[in-house]
């Protein structure tokens, strides 16, 4: 060093005493980062919400632990019949196309339609299911931490009945999600966490209530459940896709009619069923997270499944039948379209796509 200048080099202790200071505490600090996370406790099976599952009643135990009912009229109380019904997802026969001959409205005037009446509902996306002058709508009741279906009159918006039950839901783009279905003697519900309930459809009376996770070992899909139910005649058809893909419930029991293995592990989307006819075949076609499958209305068993439309994000939309045993499929995430082809040749099905498009 010249005379004169002042040295800025720090002294050997510091040099190397500080660098192992400093990876000393860092190997510390993650080794009790380590620890701690070998020590958490495993994650919950039913995500987004609740880490408990509300002890429900099944057909059997009705007598304990029934979910909660309010009548605002007294029960069977008869309201005006109004013409016209939308008993489900996408109406009459899940295909969204309303036939009713009521001419439709041209022009509104410059204030909108005029409203009869309207009432306040929790925040989600569920709608409504109509028939014989009663509107059915699953909704969530934040201060009660409740699913709820409730009843309202067609002809001016009363109240008739409220049934709920105890489940916690976390506000993930709203709460409530799906379409109750009826076929006015009873209304099926699926709530956002795969909570099933029957009820009669006039007086409200709980029929039964099932809890997919612990029946069928479901998995509430990511932003909850959006599956609407499928009443076809006696029955209501699900798609768990837990231990059994599809199962049939007897409405007026809750007994299992039928169901359809799973041996591939499928888990539920949010997609909905489709009952479509291919020849003579009654079938129901669902779109699970590893592919689309069709299964039988009479006894469950898979005709025929297809792993080519798989969406890696989440399965939304349901199929629709355009017709001669072809059924379109879209989604988002990239996913574009595809337009499948069913085929049936002595009495085996198979499937083929006939096109598909890219997302733009």
């Amino acid at each position: 060093m010249e005379p004169g200048q002042v040295s800025h080099m720090a002294p050997a202790w510091i040099r190397t005493g500080l660098p192992a200071l400093f990876a000393f505490l860092g190997a510390a600090l993650l080794t009790w980062w380590v620890r701690l996370f070998l020590s958490a406790p495993a994650p919950s099976e039913r995500p987004l919400g609740i880490e408990s599952i509300p002890k429900v009643p099944t057909a059997g135990s009705l007598s304990t632990s029934e979910p909660s009912f309010h009548a605002f009229v007294a029960p069977g109380t008869p309201v005006p019949l109004l013409p016209g019904a939308w008993p489900g997802f996408r109406g009459p026969d899940r295909d969204n196309i309303s036939k009713e001959t009521v001419a439709l409205a041209r022009q509104w005037p410059p204030s909108g339609p005029p409203v009869l009446w309207s009432v306040e509902l929790g925040e989600g996306y569920a709608a409504p299911a109509v028939i014989n002058g009663r509107v059915y709508v699953l909704d969530y009741d934040k201060a009660m931490q409740s699913d709820v279906l409730r009843c309202f009159a067609l002809a001016d918006g009363k109240e008739l009945w409220r049934r709920s039950y105890p489940v916690v839901v976390k506000r993930n783009h709203g709460m409530s999600r799906t379409v109750p279905a009826t076929d006015g003697k009873f209304v099926v519900s699926l709530g956002p966490k795969c909570h099933v309930m029957c009820v009669d459809a006039v007086t409200g009376d709980l029929k039964w209530l099932k809890d997919l996770v612990q029946e069928y070992g479901t998995t509430v899909p990511e932003w909850y459940a959006g599956q609407c139910p499928l009443i076809d005649g006696d029955k209501v058809i699900l798609a768990p896709a837990g231990s059994a893909l599809v199962v049939a419930i007897e409405m007026a029991t809750g007994k299992e009619v039928w169901r359809t293995p799973n041996p591939k592990k499928w888990e539920m989307t949010h997609s909905s069923l489709l009952p479509i006819t291919v020849g003579k075949e009654r079938m129901y076609v669902y779109c699970g997270s590893g592919g689309v499958a069709g299964v039988s209305a009479r006894d469950g068993r898979i005709l025929w499944e297809t792993d080519t439309w798989t969406i890696n994000t989440a399965t939304v939309p349901t199929p629709v039948d355009v017709g001669e045993g072809r059924i379109f499929l879209s989604g988002g995430y990239e996913a574009g379209a595809m337009l499948l082809q069913i085929e049936e040749r002595n009495g085996a099905f198979a499937v083929k796509p006939l096109f598909r498009v890219a997302h733009t």
